[in-house]
């Protein structure tokens, strides 16, 4: 069972890795036809708040792709110090995330034609941004049980890298105390 954490958090993390690398990849091309101006593209479209979704967007999916590296490093090595840096940069993404989302809910609501990239690229952002609080609440569980996480008030890891007891002492080899 103590594998619990790591069964639910690798796979979340695989699938939001996977959809944030189409959010780059849409984000991007559509960026480029609305900077080079053209919205004449029978795949584009869009309306005021185009530019401002994509750029969000495609912040969105850079940051989200360089959490899930940190959160890779964490399912590797599954301590509490791998465990912080994880949880935080999840965190920061999904807040990052939930602005391109808010663009997304504004973009659909001013309505207009929008192409079908837009499209995607809308329903991609509003789906991570749920699967990306999944991932962040599966992190953040570890601080409140030990079944779903390594934890944050974990043991001091001593200079061999093994756990030592409150109260207990480490012993250092080859050292001379003067």
């Amino acid at each position: 069972m103590a594998t619990f954490g790591r069964n639910v958090v690798g796979p979340l993390l695989f699938l939001n890795l996977v959809m944030y690398f189409i959010v780059v990849g849409f984000a991007s091309w559509c960026l480029n036809r609305y900077i080079n101006g053209q919205t004449h593209h029978p795949s584009f479209g869009g309306n005021g708040a185009t530019m401002f979704f994509l750029v969000f967007a495609l912040l969105a999916g850079v940051i989200g792709i360089i959490s899930k590296l940190a959160g890779g490093t964490h399912i590797r090595a599954w301590r509490s110090d791998s465990l912080a840096a994880a949880a935080s940069s999840a965190l920061i993404a999904w807040a990052v995330t939930v602005l391109a989302f808010g663009l997304a809910c504004k973009e659909i609501n001013v309505g207009g034609w929008r192409g079908w990239r837009l499209r995607v690229l809308e329903a991609f952002v509003i789906i991570l941004t749920f699967t990306q609080l999944l991932y962040v609440l599966q992190l953040h569980a570890g601080m409140y049980d030990r079944t779903y996480g390594p934890g944050y008030r974990d043991v001091p890891y001593g200079p061999s890298g093994e756990p030592v007891q409150k109260g207990g002492t480490t012993t250092t080899t080859g050292t001379t105390v003067i």
